[in-house]
């Protein structure tokens, strides 16, 4: 993973990177979400509508973005809405599905399987056998269907409407429907994938459709293989930046390194890694430029360590309690401020960095203008909300 003489890469062309390899910089748009989504590794999906943005804010065209990525969603079959990293839900290329599972999904879907089958039990709930036949019938009645929601299936597999009480006697006891544990299980274990919106391109309530098919691959290369891909689109990254991304233990994140032949490199940080041959300078893109990025997009939730583009100070009103990002204005590769929508529509924003405000006002103000000009009258309310977002959309 080196060889002793190892290159320094400052916070400058990071975001020099970030620029060009993220689809932000003007001149580095991309025609297709197809693209995008390549050039990400994956699009943060637990928010439906952080696609379609995120998408916009790096298309050439962001007028494109919800007809091309519904096409590519629910038409061609290109990018896939299913359940990855840290259990988390993205939008990948589909050709990426099987790497994704492998590496990430089955460890993930052992645990969640099990879960439920202990919770039943605490609750007196049916065994696994009984499970077993009502996972079995749900899939052929979805097969059958092609898309349904959770209550479409529950018609034609009555089992699923049965309800459990999960943590009896706890704070936190509650009630759960066999149809969202199961559903959720069959999610991380990719046999189902989120399908078609009940409503537009912004409603989190879905359809359920069958998962692409796809050969089963080995863990480790699987691990090899995506760690080199996000290597190369968010490249240089610390040993705490893969592990908090990819969600594996860190012999994992080592054993992967070593067998993409990754190097290593100094950062402001400490050591860091690139994939192999990917060491030689890159300058920064001719113009300057700006960008208003929404909740949970996929280059500010790139990295566990932000400080190089994200001041520390800037963290209370732009995340929530979660740490979730809300919307962020970007000036040159640094996030700046933030933003939001109005109930008419207007796109307001604020940036909060002194040395910023002057010289990336103008260009903000265009970017404003371009996200208002394709959302029209679609108004879009982020699912975590952060204090900087209230504010302003109040």
């Amino acid at each position: 993973m080196g060889d002793g003489r190892r290159r320094h890469i400052g916070t400058a062309e990071r975001r020099a990177r970030l620029a060009l390899r993220h689809r932000l910089a003007g001149t580095a748009r991309a025609a297709a979400p197809e693209q995008v989504a390549a050039s990400l590794v994956a699009l943060h999906g637990t928010d439906p509508a952080t696609v379609y943005l995120a998408v916009a804010a790096r298309l050439a065209d962001p007028a494109k973005a919800v007809p091309e990525t519904e096409r590519a969603l629910y038409e061609d079959g290109t990018l896939v809405r299913m359940h990855g990293m840290r259990h988390t839900v993205f939008v990948f290329p589909t050709e990426l599905t099987a790497v994704v599972h492998a590496s990430t999904g089955l460890t993930v879907a052992a645990r969640e399987r099990a879960s439920l089958l202990k919770d039943m039990a605490r609750a007196g709930a049916p065994d696994a056998a009984w499970l077993a036949e009502v996972e079995t019938t749900t899939l052929t009645a979805l097969a059958r269907r092609g898309q349904a929601t959770a209550a479409e299936l529950s018609a034609d597999e009555p089992r699923l409407r049965e309800q459990f009480v999960y943590a009896a006697g706890k704070s936190y006891e509650g009630v759960h429907t066999v149809s969202s544990r199961l559903l959720r299980v069959l999610g991380v274990e990719g046999k189902v994938v989120r399908g078609r919106p009940l409503g537009s391109w912004t409603s989190s309530q879905f359809r359920w459709a069958p998962a692409p098919e796809h050969p089963e691959l080995d863990a480790g290369r699987s691990q090899a293989d995506l760690l080199e891909r996000w290597l190369r689109a968010c490249g240089p990254a610390t040993e705490a930046d893969l592990k908090w991304w990819t969600g594996w233990r860190v012999t994992e994140v080592r054993r992967a390194l070593s067998a993409v032949g990754a190097q290593e490199v100094t950062l402001d940080e400490g050591t860091g890694y690139v994939a192999d041959g990917d060491t030689d300078p890159v300058e920064a893109p001719g113009e300057p430029w700006a960008a208003l990025l929404p909740a949970l997009d996929p280059t500010a939730m790139a990295w566990q360590q932000r400080d190089w583009y994200l001041a520390p100070e800037l963290r209370p009103d732009l995340f929530d309690r979660s740490g979730n990002v809300g919307p962020t204005v970007w000036w040159n590769g640094r996030v700046v401020g933030g933003w939001a929508q109005r109930a008419d529509g207007e796109i307001v924003w604020r940036i909060t960095e002194e040395g910023a405000r002057r010289e990336a006002e103008a260009a903000v103000a265009v970017e404003a203008e371009r996200l208002r000009g394709w959302l029209g009258t679609t108004k879009v309310t982020p699912r975590f909300r952060t204090p900087l977002e209230r504010e302003l959309s109040a």
